[in-house]
């Protein structure tokens, strides 16, 4: 007996992203999904320089101290 041939669906199953997206837009009207968004890379944002300004003082008391640091 031969297995049954598969076959393409006609949907692609959603990723996890696209799928919260999808409850996203169905929970939250347009501006509070760019709020939303906007937050969101603010903090990106805010985490990038916290991590700029750590790589600078480590570097300059490296240079303080005259330890080598890496680059």
């Amino acid at each position: 007996m031969e297995a049954a041939p598969l076959r393409a669906t006609a949907h692609p199953i959603p990723s996890v992203t696209g799928a919260l997206r999808a409850i996203e837009a169905v929970l939250l009207r347009g501006g509070q999904r760019t709020a939303r968004r906007n937050a969101w890379t603010s903090v990106l944002e805010d985490r990038r320089r916290a991590k700029d300004r750590y790589d600078a003082e480590y570097v300059l008391e490296a240079a303080a101290t005259g330890r080598p640091h890496a680059t």
